[in-house]
């Protein structure tokens, strides 16, 4: 571990800034003066536009501009957001709508953007909005995700987006029908609204013809793209920074509606333009995550070994196809589907269906809950049917330690896992064998504890590559330029931290700089926990980059051959010379010989391969059959995160993870009533976990380093949730399944809970 990272727990050194005001956020870094920007949204779920009249709210007090669908049209720019086409099973194309930067005819759901409001305060545009003429004449809502329905689209008679299938559907079929035993189990993916502390927002500013564009954001370089793209601007007049970000988890990756009015209302105002959202608006135009129904199965041989593993999903786009990639659902589970398991043949089959609810395609804080969730349901029920121990069945089935690399039935290859040495960990540190006395102490007090496993696998997504350039600077500073983009993270830790551990250079030297598209040529932003992985990978190919530029400079000034120099990872060294320097004092050395082709050092690498994260979750739960009040006691994480450069980061992401875990599995659920109006659109009615809620958690590091990548990591950003909502659900079905209880979703609220145990209760009478 030395070579690659000193592993100490450093605090992070964002934290000074944050916890004292300091922090620069997108309202804190809008130019003064700018205009304010207000967005009149559609106050129904389904309906044809009948009237837009805009000419009072253009004449009143303090307002530069109101803009409509006509106005982006009349200025050249290509209205219709870009959005992923996913293949049917059959080899056709799957739905392709139109989704419009501002709604066209029609509107699809609550709070999809109509116009846009330009004024001197936000009090004036918001004032101004209330004079727009906004004729609609209601359509039928359609909510539930079934094909068929009132259409939202023309072109798609029946709303369903894509029928798309993985794996080998024969194969799978015959596995079950020769099966010794069978399992289904159906579950419900409630669905989350993502609530960053900071709402999305954005502002733009031109001069001479360069457009520069500020948001909170998980990258430059896609909007960037975009903005060029649809304003047909050369990119290099197109300039993105994000400043500090409250949160980012999905959601604020993909480019929304707003960000395009704003740039055009300040390139055609002449002035810079802002625009923040408040939290009913981001609540009601946010992207979304989860909300998917699962029919899970598994085919076992008389020996209880997996053969065959069966998913039917169906997911809710919302009212339009997903902005980047394959819709979340479909991804997520094409990449874990097999889990840790043993699994000779699968199947899975994902329909989409359009509703009139707002995008659904970002994941709070997780990455692969969807489908671990669904297969670490069943692997319990399976276990409770079967009669055999839940963690008996996983360790059975675990892909053994002497099979890697193994190629699984998705087409994915797993490098390295030790499964069953992280959940032997796991049983010790939750002190599983203490379990029986807890629950009968409980028991006596009438109460039901239950506990419940999740071992999950997940994969590191995105963009393969990255860059990094390091700059020396005066005074023995050192700036670290990244194409990632921390959220919260704490990159500027991590990378300072690692750059040091490479170089010698010490870290409280180093700045990381991030977020700029001038600054930086090309990144792969943040997301699907891919950040520190591959950006400490670009940073090694720096250092080396670094190094070799400095040899044959170094090797002159000592009087020595170029293979006589070595770095031992502090200082220059070659027998014959006096001379050690460090590559601070190279640096210094060669800006005084008037060298500056020495003092910048760019790289790109290229991971080979994925790297797969896993570990175990075991979570307590005590319920209160009186109340349906359910609380989680204990929580149990052991992980196999590979090698890791600061554990108490890592240790932090995975307490975060689980918090929102527990978020979606025992309180929050996106309600729409008959008329496709949001309920849940403020903290009044929508339910975050509070510190009361959270107990302690206990994270243990048990690593087993990747072979994909020098550095033998395998990220941690995502893991807290993908475990936590299958851990928490089993222990909740665990605690009530010997009352009778077959079935319950998440979120386990004291009322769904007294429900199901009132219910049980009266079919026994």
């Amino acid at each position: 571990m030395d070579k690659f990272g000193k592993s100490q727990p450093v605090k992070r050194v964002e934290d000074v800034r944050f916890l004292t005001g300091q922090g620069r956020y997108i309202e804190d870094t809008a130019p003064a003066g700018s205009l304010r920007a207000w967005v009149l949204r559609s106050p129904v779920a389904h309906g044809r536009i009948t009237a837009l009249n805009v000419e009072a709210a253009r004449e009143a007090e303090g307002v530069h501009a109101v803009i409509t669908l006509e106005d982006l049209e009349a200025a050249g720019i290509d209205v219709s957001m870009d959005g992923t086409t996913v293949k049917n099973r059959d080899g056709s194309r799957g739905a392709s709508p139109e989704r419009p930067m501002l709604a066209r005819g029609r509107v699809r759901y609550v709070g999809e953007p109509v116009a846009v409001v330009v004024a001197g305060t936000l009090d004036q545009a918001r004032d101004a909005g209330e004079l727009i003429e906004l004729g609609i004449d209601d359509l039928p809502v359609k909510l539930d995700v079934q094909p068929g329905g009132e259409a939202l689209h023309p072109e798609v008679p029946d709303n369903k987006a894509f029928d798309w299938g993985l794996g080998d559907e024969a194969a799978t079929a015959e596995a079950f029908r020769t099966a010794a035993h069978t399992v289904a189990l159906q579950v419900e993916d409630n669905r989350i609204i993502v609530n960053s502390m900071e709402p999305r927002g954005c502002f733009a500013e031109w001069e001479d013809g360069r457009l520069h564009f500020c948001l909170g954001g998980q990258g430059v370089w896609a909007i960037k793209s975009q903005l060029a793209a649809k304003m047909h601007l050369d990119e290099a007049d197109v300039k993105v920074t994000i400043p500090d970000v409250g949160g980012g988890f999905g959601m604020k990756a993909f480019p929304y509606p707003e960000y395009f009015a704003v740039a055009q209302a300040a390139r055609a105002l002449g002035q810079p333009v802002f625009w923040i959202a408040d939290r009913t608006e981001s609540m009601l135009s946010d992207n979304g995550g989860r909300d998917l129904t699962s029919l899970a199965e598994l085919a076992f041989d008389a020996d209880l070994k997996i053969t065959a593993y069966r998913v039917s999903t169906r997911c809710n786009l919302g009212a339009y196809n997903s902005h980047f990639g394959q819709p979340i659902q479909t991804q997520l589970f094409s990449r874990v589907l097999a889990g840790v398991y043993d699994i000779r043949t699968a199947w899975l089959q994902v329909e989409g269906i359009y509703t009139n609810t707002t995008q659904v395609d970002a994941y709070r804080g997780a990455g692969r809950p969807e489908a671990i969730y669904v297969l670490e349901r069943a692997m319990d029920r399976a276990a409770r049917e079967l009669g055999v121990d839940p963690w008996e069945l996983r360790r059975r089935n675990f892909i053994k330690p002497a099979a890697f690399p193994y190629g699984t039935v998705t087409g994915e290859t797993y490098d390295v896992g030790d499964f069953g040495k992280v959940l032997s960990r796991a049983a010790q540190e939750a002190d599983l064998e203490g379990f029986a006395a807890r629950r009968s102490a409980d028991g006596k007090r009438g109460k039901y504890r239950g506990v419940g496993l999740c071992y999950y696998i997940e994969s590191i997504l995105g963009d393969p590559s990255e860059g990094a350039e390091v700059e020396f600077l005066e005074d023995s500073r050192v700036n670290i330029y990244v194409g990632t983009q921390s959220n919260g993270q704490g990159h500027e830790t991590v990378y300072a931290q690692f750059l040091a551990d490479q170089s010698g250079i010490p870290a409280e030297n180093i700045q990381v700089i991030q977020g700029d598209s001038d600054r930086i040529a090309t990144g792969g932003g943040t997301g699907g926990s891919r950040s520190v992985t591959t950006q400490a990978n670009a940073m090694l190919a720096a250092v080396d980059a670094m190094i070799a530029a400095f040899i044959p400079f170094l090797a002159e000034e000592m009087g020595v051959k170029e293979e006589a120099v070595e770095f031992d990872g502090e200082t220059f060294r070659a027998p014959g010379s006096n001379l050690t320097p460090s590559l601070l004092e190279a640096a210094e050395m060669a800006r005084a010989q008037g060298r500056l082709d020495l003092q910048r050092h760019a790289a790109r690498a290229r991971l080979p391969g994925r790297s797969f994260p896993n570990g175990a979750h075991i979570a307590e739960i005590v319920i209160d059959p009186e109340t349906g009040q359910a609380d989680v006691e204990r929580y149990t994480v052991v992980d196999d995160f590979g090698n890791l450069i600061n554990p108490v980061l890592a240790e932090g992401q995975v307490h975060g993870g689980v918090a929102q875990g527990l978020g979606q599995a025992m309180l929050e659920r996106v309600v729409y009533d008959a008329d496709g109006q949001l309920l849940t659109a403020s903290f009044m009615d929508y339910a975050l976990p509070r510190a009361s809620g959270v107990p302690m958690i206990g994270f243990t590091s048990e690593p087993v380093p990747s072979t994909q990548n020098p550095m033998g990591m395998k990220g941690c950003g995502e893991a807290g949730t993908v475990g936590a909502l299958a851990a928490v659900a089993n222990a909740v079905q665990d605690a009530v399944w010997d009352r009778g209880v077959r079935q319950v979703d998440m979120p386990f609220t004291p009322l769904r809970i007294w429900e199901v145990l009132r219910d049980v209760s009266d079919a026994a009478e």
